[in-house]
């Protein structure tokens, strides 16, 4: 039976369809003989994987320890008398019925994974009662029991990869636990197996009556004719451009280590109506609307105008007759890319999405793995949106079925993104937020939410505005950022610098202030040194808004130099010996520098600059200012008065001179204390050039 189902794909292969290598079937073959020897069921069919099964095996298979987040629930509440052997019966005729129910994965040793159909595969049956306990009881241990259930993985290797556990609660209420691997099947199919379900339940079981089915096969075989080429050159030039994948989660999201958790919103009927009116008269559909929100939501909380997200696409073409009643996974995932920039109109944002939605329908037949090669970008985007706009006959799901009556149906599905958003359309529109909590906490994904809220209820309040206008801040967020954020005054003491220094220096005196090779100055050795150079220049005229020159390698002299102009009540004028002689004199003429410290080695350096009249050179005239007093000059010193005068390098390419003064930088370390709590066992390195401003915090 083997080697007929290998001489079956043979034919099919010559016959245009798509078959893995005849190495691969052979090893399937043998593999299959062997299965056949152990009493296993045979093979029926082999078939290779729509574009989303080869994302989803991927990561089925990337840790085999982890929850498998693609293992996808269905709960139904059943009411009224049962026949357990008439519903074991129709479960295991839709397995027989369905080829893609009867699926498991093959990968080891072959180019590429295929699906392995196997004939006879019977879904794996529990029945269980529950209704010896009381309620409360009853109730705890079924939510421990889907929850296990959910958690249990299946092995992809062997079909089926569904199970049913029929769970009796009361004589006449149970519950159904349809448990599958998302591989098998999407969210369309559900409601089709359901509808089945019930119909072959009515019949105990016999599907001859039953329409017949297109085989899932045929979709692969279509998929398979696709003009591959003109679609992966369709998502080059609609990705080309793109620099990095737009993320929300931090950066070391990696792949999903835990159970997602999940925030449901439900719209108000006001607001779910006005988004349809809206849409409506936007010419777009309600889906477009829901993802050019989503998209300027994203370039809010990313700050780009450029954005990609994941959107599902239903995937089933509507050249294939009966598409719409098959059971198989035929949905895809592909990234959608939005420019929204804030001053683009929101009705123009909406033509653009509905565009570029239906442009992407005709080339959706591509695996993303795919479309990101093709980008050049390993990753495009970690969040998803999907639309589930699928048909559900609600009223027929919910009519009797031989006596047996549906209740609420409850699916539990989930993605392996940091973050989806769910969309079902209703009268009340129910949006569903699904989250990995190791990567987000429930505070922030609900303001997420509201804030999503808030721009649909802009959108529909005023469509015709730029997209930057629509708030997403709550009233209170709102009040942090232009309030609270900005509350940043502190209580100063009106200080100088020269004044902060003495009473630090007079605090300790034996303490060490600066440190230069094998040099050390307490603090009392820098306060005296810098006194007596004030003195100095208080003679030469320096006081209150004058501009002193300051030339001097890096030494203890330079911090002297600094201080005893500060002390005089000058300002002092950073001048990198470093710097062009162009721009050293350049600076001296702009800034009108009266007086120059500096040190004999640097004057042929300055030879060319305009030199101030009154130089003083802290080598060669020491022995001078060595005889100056101690203690500081009295001088008439405010605050408001400037401390120093550095150049920018200018936008224009001519140095500009900032003036600043001493309370402007006794209030940023005033302010700044706070965070960084420096006491007197902290060092710091004159690491950058004394003209650059960054030195003002390495100095003080």
């Amino acid at each position: 039976r083997a080697l007929e189902a290998l001489v079956a794909h043979a034919a099919r292969e010559g016959s245009g369809g798509h078959s893995p290598s005849d190495f691969a079937l052979l090893d399937l073959a043998q593999g299959e003989i062997e299965e056949l020897e152990r009493g296993q069921p045979r093979l029926e069919d082999v078939l290779p994987l729509s574009p989303l099964q080869e994302g989803l095996l991927f990561h089925a298979l990337y840790d085999a320890h982890a929850p498998d987040v693609y293992t996808v629930q269905l709960e139904l509440e059943l009411e009224g008398g049962l026949d357990v052997a008439a519903l074991e019966a129709a479960v295991q005729a839709v397995v027989a019925r369905h080829a893609s129910l009867r699926a498991c994965f093959r990968h080891e040793r072959l180019d590429r994974p295929v699906q392995v159909i196997v004939a006879g595969a019977l879904a794996p049956w529990r029945l269980i009662d529950l209704s010896m306990h009381e309620e409360g009881e009853r109730g705890r241990r079924l939510s421990e029991l889907v929850a296990a259930d959910r958690l249990t993985r299946f092995d992809l290797s062997a079909a089926p990869l569904l199970r049913f556990a029929l769970v009796r609660l009361e004589a006449e209420r149970h519950r159904l636990l349809l448990s599958s691997h998302h591989l098998l099947m999407d969210g369309w199919s559900a409601p089709v197996v359901v509808r089945e379900l019930l119909e072959l339940y009515r019949r105990r079981g016999d599907s001859a009556a039953l329409p017949r089915l297109t085989p899932y096969r045929d979709y692969l075989a279509f998929v398979a004719g696709q003009d591959r080429p003109a679609s992966l050159a369709y998502w080059r030039e609609a990705l080309s451009g793109l620099e990095e994948a737009t993320r929300i989660a931090p950066a070391d999201a990696g792949r999903a280590a835990v159970a997602p958790e999940t925030l449901e919103l439900a719209l108000e009927e006001q607001l779910s109506g006005g988004l349809l009116a809206t849409a409506r008269a936007a010419g777009v559909t309600l889906n477009s609307l829901l993802q050019a929100a989503w998209g300027v939501l994203l370039g809010r909380l990313t700050g780009r105008d450029d954005v990609v997200f994941g959107v599902t696409v239903a995937g089933r073409p509507a050249e294939l007759a009966g598409v719409e009643s098959m059971v198989g996974l035929f949905i895809n995932t592909l990234p959608l890319r939005l420019a929204v920039s804030p001053g683009e109109p929101l009705a123009e944002l909406l033509r653009q999405t509905q565009e570029r939605q239906s442009q992407l329908m005709a080339h959706q037949y591509v695996g993303l793995a795919e479309v990101q090669q093709a980008a050049g970008l390993g990753e495009l985007f970690d969040t998803l949106m999907v639309f589930e706009n699928y048909p559900v006959d609600r009223a027929g799901l919910a009519a009797a079925a031989g006596g047996l009556r549906l209740g609420a149906v409850r699916g539990h599905d989930a993605t392996h993104y940091p973050l989806s958003l769910m969309v079902r359309p209703g009268e009340r529109l129910s949006l569903r937020l699904d989250y990995r909590p190791d990567l987000f906490d429930r505070g922030s994904v609900e303001a997420l939410g509201q804030r999503l809220l808030r721009l649909l209820s802009g959108a529909v309040a005023a469509p015709d505005r730029a997209i930057g206008s629509l708030a997403i801040l709550s009233e209170r967020e709102r009040a942090t950022v232009l309030e609270h954020w900005n509350a940043t005054a502190r209580p100063v003491a009106p200080a100088t610098l020269p004044e902060l220094f003495a009473a630090q220096a007079a605090r300790t005196p034996d303490a060490v202030a600066l440190v230069y090779q094998d040099r050390r100055l307490s603090y009392a050795e820098l306060e005296a040194h810098a006194n007596r150079l004030a003195h100095h220049l208080r003679g030469l005229g320096v006081g209150p808004e004058t501009v002193v020159g300051l030339c001097l390698e890096r030494s203890p002299e330079l911090v002297i130099g600094l201080l005893g102009i500060l002390k005089a009540g000058g300002a002092y004028l950073p001048l990198d010996p470093g710097y062009p002689a162009p721009r050293l004199s350049y600076m001296l003429s702009d800034a009108g520098a009266a007086v120059l410290v500096t040190q004999s080695a640097l004057l042929p350096r300055l030879a060319a600059a305009a030199l101030p009249a009154r130089l003083v050179r802290l080598d060669a005239d020491w022995a001078e200012l060595a005889r100056r007093p101690a203690q500081p000059p009295t001088t008439s010193l405010d605050p408001a008065h400037p401390a120093y005068v550095i150049y920018t390098s200018g936008s224009t390419g001519t140095p500009k001179g900032v003036i600043v003064t001493h309370q402007n930088v006794v209030r940023l370390f005033e302010a700044t204390k706070q965070y960084f709590h420096f006491g007197s066992d902290d060092t710091w390195t004159l690491f950058h050039s004394f003209a650059f401003d960054f030195s003002v915090w390495e100095i003080w």
